[in-house]
């Protein structure tokens, strides 16, 4: 059913979740798993709008590479070789990004996070949030708080 996955990760435990999630969901279905983080320009100080934390170019990208490492040796130790993982890290805020990389890669399910869903950033603008109601594809919202 699903051959595409896209997950987001801003580094968090609860972050964290959410990938480990979409990877077991990638593995039971031979598909691909796509880790993606916002990153700021260099020069960049703002913070996201949608309250989502921005890590700056350098250090997104060894996050995603390193989130995917551990994903593609847990993978290997539990099922062998063939679960393709791919690192993303780009610039913007981290709904966008996310919701880009799924276009981009012609993703079927999109894996974020609850975090957000709760409280004032609930109205104001949560990535999963923001995500569900702008994907162009199916939306897994995992419980991680």
């Amino acid at each position: 059913m699903y051959k595409i996955v896209v997950v987001g990760t801003d580094g968090s435990p609860t972050a964290d979740k959410a990938v480990q999630a979409a990877a077991d969901i990638a593995r039971s279905w031979g598909a691909e798993l796509h880790i993606v983080t916002a990153v700021r320009s260099p020069g960049s100080g703002m913070a996201s709008a949608s309250g989502a934390a921005l890590v700056d170019s350098g250090a997104g990208q060894a996050m995603v590479e390193e989130a995917a490492k551990a994903v593609g040796e847990s993978a290997i130790e539990k099922f062998g070789e063939g679960l393709k993982v791919e690192a993303h890290a780009a610039q913007g805020t981290a709904d966008d990004v996310i919701l880009a990389a799924a276009v981009d890669v012609g993703a079927d399910l999109i894996v974020v996070g609850s975090k957000g869903m709760r409280g004032a950033r609930r109205y104001l603008g949560s990535v999963p949030n923001s995500v569900a109601h702008a994907a162009r594809c199916a939306v897994l919202v995992v419980k991680t708080d």
